[in-house]
């Protein structure tokens, strides 16, 4: 029988509350960098959002900005000079992840906050670099670690809530995105699932053992990878580029549960009340609907209005690309593991 009270509600109330704004108060002035299919998603929806002023897109593909602008109703401009030109209070940086540092270091010095997509940058020098500066000028830095905001994540979150976690186990596989040309899927897939984990846990991952291969592609296209975190979680994730259909699934065994997520149907289901003959109990969990995209940008706004900690932190960014770089590091051969140690910190 479907559970319809509590954890679905609990989330549509909140959404809610963090979308309510006031008409007193002023709109906050958004600026995206990059239209690929993450910045003209991030564009669509600061367009439609209320709190939020879409001011501009900046990307040195004028025809496809301008087309995205037009359509949207905002600027197209070329380079983040010209975007901070319109004076944005906040700035998403959706460009290629190699240019992630220079453009959110630009955008902080000229005093905006920012919401930088995953991966926070390409090492974890420069994404240290970035939560330096945004911490030095007092702005704020949010990761756009999207998946956090999957209504589906959030009802796990809450069934796991309190108990004593065990494992978990992801799987996120899909068919080779032709758009993808600077990184494997360790970096593309398996950070949104390192993440993950820790936020199940409320830990962090002390030990990592990957095993990687470039079946097809020139980086690695396979990725079997397992955890242990501070607090003693085992986890393993199982990602690829070699599967013709998407899956995206978790996995969570705690002492008293087991809840299954599927976070592209958002379908929860929770097992328990195990006893002596094998039997238990099993049931539905509710879950709210959502346009994740929607909900990270909502929670963006509100902490640049409290000054609060947003949901995602520059430190939670390096924190998962840190541990995505020990997993490929621990794969390369000896000659590359120093320095992709190195990067890992």
């Amino acid at each position: 029988m479907l559970d319809r009270a509590g954890n679905a509600n609990e989330f549509r109330d909140s959404l809610m509350a963090q979308s309510a704004v006031p008409a007193a108060r002023a709109p906050i002035r958004v600026g995206v960098v990059g239209v690929g299919v993450m910045g003209s998603n991030h564009a669509r929806v600061l367009a439609d959002l209320p709190g939020a002023s879409l001011v501009g897109i900046a990307d040195p593909d004028l025809m496809q900005s301008r087309k995205v602008a037009d359509f949207l109703g905002c600027k197209a401009v070329a380079n983040i000079d010209d975007l901070l030109a319109l004076k944005p209070d906040a700035v998403i940086v959706a460009a290629p992840s190699h240019l992630h540092h220079d453009i959110a270091i630009s955008a902080i010095g000229a005093g905006a906050h920012v919401l930088v997509e995953k991966p926070i940058a390409p090492t974890v020098e420069e994404g240290e670099a970035i939560v330096a500066a945004a911490k030095a000028a007092g702005v704020t830095l949010m990761i756009g670690h999207v998946e956090r905001f999957n209504p589906a994540v959030e009802a796990i979150r809450n069934a796991i809530r309190g108990e004593d976690i065990l494992s978990i186990g992801i799987t996120r596989v899909g068919p080779f995105p032709p758009r993808m040309s600077n990184v494997g899927v360790v970096i593309d897939l398996a950070v949104h699932d390192i993440d993950l984990i820790c936020h199940f846990t409320d830990s962090h991952i002390i030990e990592v053992q990957p095993q990687v291969r470039a079946a097809v592609a020139d980086r690695e296209d396979i990725a079997l990878l397992q955890f242990r975190t501070a607090n003693g979680v085992l986890a393993h994730i199982n990602t690829n580029w070699l599967t013709p259909f998407k899956a995206r699934t978790v996995h969570v065994a705690t002492r008293k549960k087991y809840v299954i997520g599927d976070l592209l149907t958002r379908q929860v289901t929770e097992c328990s009340d195990y006893k002596p003959d094998g039997s238990y109990s099993m049931r539905h969990l509710s879950v709210a609907y959502a346009e994740p995209l929607r909900v990270e940008l909502t929670r963006f706004l509100d902490a640049i209005r409290t000054g609060g900690r947003p949901d995602v932190t520059g430190e939670d960014g390096v924190s998962s690309l840190a541990t995505a770089i020990k997993c490929l590091a621990e794969q390369g051969s000896p000659g590359d593991r120093p320095a992709l140690l190195r990067a890992a910190g």
